[in-house]
């Protein structure tokens, strides 16, 4: 009680004592990657056409198409086609392919919008043309998407996500914590290192799509056994929170996520993540404390209650005392949590 009180003081919501204590365990740390390490806000920064093609064009096709979906990346291209005096027009047929793009009817013509791997399945054509900025793009950390309209390549469109001002310093706390940070990500492998190069990440896992965090979990789980934790913040990470030894959501994410998770960071910060943990390593020593001294009381009084040398009057204030005292001892796990988390 006193572990979860000092938490929700600090924006860390712990949903039970387990989680609590399975925390202290965790050696490895899986972080989402847009919204969890970047602000989830991404912005329109880069056009580029093909040959022939107009760049009012090129967005216009995109916005129109994007326009009908809600990811992240959709109101990207959205916004800044708008912000540059380009209104969506009519979509027809919209479909969605998960993580690898979009496509629909407009103006009576097939536009496909997605990451160069869905094209190619697709049968688009003029790819190869678009290959360099496409790789370019994806170096600087940009996230690009190919549009393409009746099987042939348009253009690129790039947006980019920035960095939450304490992700540097959270992920080399929890180096310090002796955590081995992975992040996964439904981002093309040259853009997710690149953001990866600037936090200090571990390991990355690009390219997953939603159905495959969870056997990412599994795999991580089976190489480091139950001692992997998950902080994501989309519905999309829901699953992947359930299956992780302990879940943490972002506090301004999907209500899915932070129904499926165990720890709630309120602030939405990940430097709350660490301090989690400080305070599970904290609080389990207090329970052991707790413990060790409740037992040792028994194992000494007991057997001279039992031979009729101890009043009880006498066993009743012995009693009372020492559940005084596991009380108070309880009361100082503020103290050693600051101690500990300096």
């Amino acid at each position: 009680m006193v572990g979860s009180g000092i938490g929700a003081e600090r924006g860390i919501l712990i949903r039970s004592g387990e989680a609590i204590q399975t925390f202290k365990d965790i050696k490895v740390m899986v972080l989402d990657k847009t919204g969890t390490i970047t602000r989830g806000e991404p912005k329109l920064t880069d056009v580029v056409t093909a040959e022939g093609i107009e760049e009012t064009d090129l967005l216009q096709l995109a916005a129109t198409v994007e326009n009908a979906s809600e990811h992240p990346i959709a109101r990207a291209i959205v916004e800044g086609a708008r912000e540059r005096d380009i209104k969506p027009g009519d979509v027809a047929d919209f479909r969605s392919t998960g993580a690898r793009g979009v496509s629909g009817t407009v103006d009576g013509k097939t536009v496909l919008i997605g990451n160069r791997r869905l094209l190619a399945e697709e049968g688009v054509s003029g790819l190869e043309a678009l290959d360099e900025a496409l790789q370019d793009l994806e170096n600087q950390g940009r996230t690009a998407v190919i549009v393409a309209r009746d099987s042939q390549a348009c253009g690129i469109v790039a947006v980019a996500d920035t960095l939450k001002d304490e992700s540097v310093a959270a992920i080399r706390a929890m180096h310090d914590e002796g955590l081995h940070v992975v992040m996964i990500t439904g981002d093309n492998e040259r853009a997710a290192n690149a953001v990866a190069r600037e936090v200090g990440i571990d390991e990355v896992r690009a390219g997953v799509l939603p159905e495959g965090k969870v056997d990412a979990i599994r795999e991580l789980q089976k190489k480091y056994g139950n001692h992997v934790a998950m902080v994501g913040d989309g519905i999309n990470d829901a699953p992947a929170l359930k299956q992780a030894n302990v879940g943490i959501a972002i506090g301004a994410g999907a209500d899915v996520a932070i129904e499926a998770a165990d720890v709630t960071l309120v602030r939405g910060e990940l430097s709350g993540v660490v301090d989690a943990m400080v305070l599970s390593r904290a609080t389990f020593r207090k329970i052991v404390e707790n413990l060790l001294w409740a037992s040792g009381y028994n194992i000494a009084v007991i057997p001279v209650a039992a031979i009729g040398l101890l009043h009880p009057m006498i066993g009743v204030v012995a009693m009372t005392a020492s559940s005084l005292s596991v009380i108070g001892n309880s009361m100082l796990l503020r103290r050693r949590y600051a101690k500990e988390r300096h």
